[in-house]
């Protein structure tokens, strides 16, 4: 699991980089690395960290071919395609020549593979999404030199994590179901969503969910046991580029049912911002956003 991995394995080739460039320390996810600061070009394998790079004003020169989440759109187009999600093409890389990667999530296993071309560090945001994409917050900002920016960017989400916890305070339980065309998994606190649960005190309809990346594959009529006053959806379908399906999906006698059914109380998030890019500060502010007016009706 990609939160086992020890804080020695850094993969840094640090010689390669600028001799000139002022060593700063940041926080990873395999621990602390000191590296030079301001890398002249940049490539991000990790749509998370473009996304909270792009929230501070920094524009990488290599992207992945696909960021799936439109308000990451432009990037797309400025940027030297380096491989997808989940695969580097390094031989884009080495032509490229960055001075630094970022990897991490879907890409997080091709750290030493990506070592081998440039500095690589793992910026992958996992178990604590709200507390590790504050952290990456700070690093970048620490590593670009914009500690001002990161700071007003994490005093901006963490007012939107008090007002968003005050809307949903008493207004009862929910279940976080993702939908893949016609199957359904839900999440629970621990799992990949389930921040929603902790950093704004929701309660969850039905506890011990199986906390692993794909969740526990449910049916209707668990769905209609379980009873949950609120249903917060993700469509991974619609996530990655395919037609929307869970409004279909989810269009069952069991499900309108629920509580939540009957009282109008099934929200769908943007999918692409939390699925693709979970822990990126706008993917976090988003799905903030959207959950702050759907508590507020």
């Amino acid at each position: 699991m990609l939160h086992h991995l020890g804080r020695a394995a850094a993969f840094l080739i640090l010689t390669s980089l600028p001799a000139w460039a002022e060593d700063v320390t940041i926080t990873t996810a395999r621990g602390e690395v000191t590296l030079p600061a301001n890398p002249a070009t940049l490539a991000v394998m990790d749509i998370a960290a473009i996304d909270t790079l792009a929230a501070l004003g920094v524009v990488p020169q290599g992207v992945p071919d696909k960021l799936y989440v439109p308000y990451l759109a432009d990037r797309a187009g400025e940027a030297t395609v380096i491989g997808t999600l989940f695969e580097p093409d390094l031989e884009a890389l080495a032509g490229l020549d960055p001075d630094l990667i970022i990897a991490g999530g879907r890409s997080a296993s091709q750290v030493e593979a990506l070592s081998q071309v440039a500095p690589t560090i793992d910026m992958t945001i996992w178990e604590d999404v709200v507390g590790q994409g504050r952290d990456r917050i700070a690093a970048y900002g620490t590593l670009f030199g914009k500690e001002e920016q990161a700071a007003q960017l994490i005093a901006a989400l963490d007012a939107k994590l008090a007002e968003t916890a005050a809307a949903v305070a008493g207004k009862g339980n929910a279940l976080i179901l993702q939908t893949n065309g016609p199957k359904i998994s839900a999440y629970g606190a621990g799992s990949r969503f389930g921040w929603i649960h902790t950093a704004l005190g929701l309660p969850e309809a039905h506890e011990n969910l199986n906390p692993e990346t794909h969740g526990d594959s449910v049916s209707f009529e668990f769905i209609a046991e379980v009873n949950p006053d609120w249903l917060i959806v993700i469509d991974r379908a619609a996530a990655i580029g395919e037609p929307a399906s869970a409004a279909d999906t989810l269009d069952n006698p069991l499900v309108a049912g629920t509580t939540a059914g009957q009282k109008g109380q099934i929200v769908y998030l943007s999918p692409a911002p939390i699925y693709i890019a979970g822990g990126g500060y706008t993917s976090m502010m988003t799905t903030l956003d959207e959950l702050l007016a759907a508590f507020s009706r």
